[in-house]
């Protein structure tokens, strides 16, 4: 069976960009919280033509505001130079005071990170999936890997025995 193509960390009615598909599998995700994502000029055409990676990036707390760095915007291609921002420059995110000051709290506290999870347009706005997440070993994963393999497995002997029972009948 095919895996669904609908992104889980989109909400309904937006246009997803980009998504982090290393982020899941990586990190165990606790929270998710969306953010806004401060641009400059040419950036938002670029996003709309899908060039910027998010694979890398990640998300921290300086002095009370928080930062995105890592995700790579690469230049809109009809932009004037001078209206060309960096690719990989470090942007500000834009969430509420609390909500910042809770985040920050619980990364210090508790040895968690701040990774995107999807980049997407909410109502002509530039938004990001940011996840609250503890690093996976790479034990866990292989646990995980384990654990997916069972669970086919045994779904493939239910559905044997399924079939078996109604061919008797």
């Amino acid at each position: 069976m095919a895996k669904s193509q609908k992104p889980r960390d989109v909400p309904a009615g937006a246009s997803m960009v980009a998504a982090n598909r290393r982020a899941r599998r990586d990190f165990d995700v606790l929270e998710t919280l969306e953010v806004g994502l401060m641009l400059q000029g040419s950036e938002v055409k670029s996003l709309r033509e899908g060039n910027v990676q998010i694979a890398e990036s990640w998300a921290r707390v300086d002095q009370g505001e928080l930062w995105l760095h890592n995700l790579h915007i690469s230049p809109y291609s009809h932009a004037a130079a001078p209206f060309r921002a960096e690719p990989d420059r470090v942007r500000k995110l834009l969430a509420h005071r609390r909500e910042i000051e809770r985040l920050a709290a619980r990364v210090s506290q508790e040895r968690l990170a701040l990774v995107p999870l999807a980049l997407y347009f909410r109502e002509g706005r530039a938004k990001i999936a940011l996840a609250l997440a503890r690093g996976r070993t790479r034990g866990d994963r292989r646990r995980d890997i384990a654990q997916r393999d069972a669970d086919a497995e045994a779904a493939r002997s239910m559905a044997a025995a399924r079939r078996r029972r109604s061919g008797r009948r």
